[in-house]
């Protein structure tokens, strides 16, 4: 927290837009995928449009983001499945559930894992979850918070567990952060990183 600073998350976005920009964040950057979603929103007058439409369309909005095709009929398969479950595309239901129950509420969604869920509870309700992405898979495995032979869907069990709920969305920001910046997944700046006294990683190695 001294490092990266505590975080308030102050810009949400309706969950259903959370839920397709993630999607569309899947093995791209944040910046293409933030330029493919504003493109959608500027190509389409809302969602029902784009439910509506041919996903070669979708993905001609869209194809300047990686694997357009694919997260095209992705996206396109999710709002059908959204409208058909509550009449539109509000998904302030998650909000009053189990946090459980919205996570299997949510991945029961064509295309949609624990990371993609966990974003939109804690992004768009700031529901005490937290994504694990490959940053902060990585880091907690070395800082010794997860086993080594975790798995990812585990890992998200485990960390929800340790992790206060008021600290969450710090927790999850600053090891994004971290990890870009510091503990790389090749050639991770150990000498200089401020955890290097409490990662079982360093002190093995």
């Amino acid at each position: 927290m001294n490092e990266y600073g505590t975080r308030i998350h102050h810009n949400r976005l309706p969950p259903v837009d959370q839920l397709v920009i993630t999607v569309l964040a899947q093995n791209t950057t944040d910046i293409t995928a933030e330029r493919a979603f504003q493109q959608l929103k500027s190509d389409f007058t809302d969602w029902s449009e784009v439910m509506n439409a041919s996903h070669e369309r979708i993905a001609e909005s869209i194809s300047h983001c990686g694997l357009h095709n694919l997260k095209a009929k992705r996206i396109k398969a999710i709002l059908t499945e959204i409208h058909s479950r509550t009449g539109g595309f509000d998904l302030s239901l998650l909000k009053d559930m189990d946090i459980e129950d919205a996570k299997a509420w949510l991945t029961s969604l064509h295309g949609v894992g624990p990371k993609t869920a966990a974003i939109v509870l804690l992004f768009s309700f700031g529901l005490p979850v937290i994504p694990v992405d490959t940053h902060v898979f990585r880091i907690t495995k070395r800082l010794g918070l997860i086993p080594e032979n975790t798995t990812r869907e585990r890992a998200h069990i485990l960390l929800d567990q340790i992790v206060t709920d008021e600290c969450m969305y710090s927790f999850n920001y600053n090891l994004v952060q971290h990890g870009r910046k510091v503990c790389r997944a090749l050639k991770p700046h150990c000498f200089s990183c401020i955890l290097s006294n409490y990662c079982e990683h360093y002190q093995s190695h």
